[in-house]
């Protein structure tokens, strides 16, 4: 999908990195449904066009890359810390796709991006990592090698390969809710799917508390501004230590879009997807 490179802003890292990572910046794709533009015909280097004969990456071990991991950069005025390890991250979104405009160029390890390969951008895992990428939507689910920096746009938190984004039945839409989880060679997945799982219900989460008060006091705030469906989920219901203040549910990119823009006008930021 043919999208604008962002300008370069403040990419850094301290000085005993000794050099600074370069990462492409790239917009999300819209979420409205669009045109999808035919693959450019592939090149010596590059897979297959048909996605389908293309296989999963399979997590193995590999040193952590020269470029890329700085323990910080800055991107349009935030600052976003490089993860350690891997080991352990899940984390629930937006995820968008990049294709045609970014093919043959530079990752930010410094690898030419392939469209055609199972490959993501992702803005803290160490490069690179492994991770398996799930449509909360249909249950589609795929593993993908993540090389890259980005998406540095509100709400989204990974940029899938144009193959990876197919297999996930996404191209059109541009944007889908997905689970991320990483993988490790010392942590098998144990989530392989042959066959596609039903939909989660998902909610957005404004809040976790140990105390009760301060989950109530939340809430009200939540339904005096208006937020629809704001509710707090009992330690004994969420199979947790916390009272969670949860926001829908929520069923689309566009009402998740909406919903994190109201919590965010709240002062409530960093709003994240969670399951029932």
């Amino acid at each position: 999908m043919s999208r604008a490179r962002l300008p370069l802003v403040g990419l850094c890292c301290a000085a005993l990195v000794g050099a600074c990572a370069s990462a492409p910046h790239k917009q999300a794709a819209p979420a409205q449904p669009i045109e999808v533009p035919p693959p450019p015909a592939p090149s010596a280097h590059t897979g297959p066009p048909n996605y389908a004969d293309v296989p999963d990456a399979v997590p193995r071990y590999e040193l952590r890359s020269h470029k890329g991991n700085p323990p910080f950069y800055d991107v349009q005025g935030k600052r976003y810390f490089v993860l350690a390890k891997a080991d352990g991250y899940v984390e629930r979104g937006v995820a968008s796709w990049y294709g045609p405009t970014f093919h043959g160029i530079s990752t930010s390890m410094g690898e030419t991006y392939d469209m055609y390969a199972m490959t993501a951008a992702h803005k803290t895992l160490p490069l690179p990592a492994y991770a398996r990428v799930t449509n909360l939507r249909n249950g589609k689910s795929v593993v993908v090698r993540i090389n890259d920096r980005g998406p540095f746009v509100a709400n989204r938190i990974i940029d899938l390969s144009y193959t990876a984004a197919a297999k996930l039945d996404m191209l059109r839409e541009g944007t889908t809710l997905v689970e991320v989880r990483a993988l490790t060679p010392a942590a098998p997945d144990t989530l392989t799917r042959t066959a596609e799982l039903p939909p989660p219900d998902l909610y957005i989460q404004a809040g976790a508390f140990a105390d009760q008060d301060n989950a109530e006091r939340l809430l009200a705030r939540l339904r005096a501004a208006g937020v629809p469906g704001a509710a707090v989920l009992s330690p004994l219901a969420s199979k947790s230590h916390l009272y969670r203040v949860r926001v829908g549910p929520v069923t689309s990119v566009a009402q998740f879009d909406a919903l994190a823009a109201r919590l965010s006008a709240l002062g409530i930021a960093d709003a994240r997807l969670a399951p029932e």
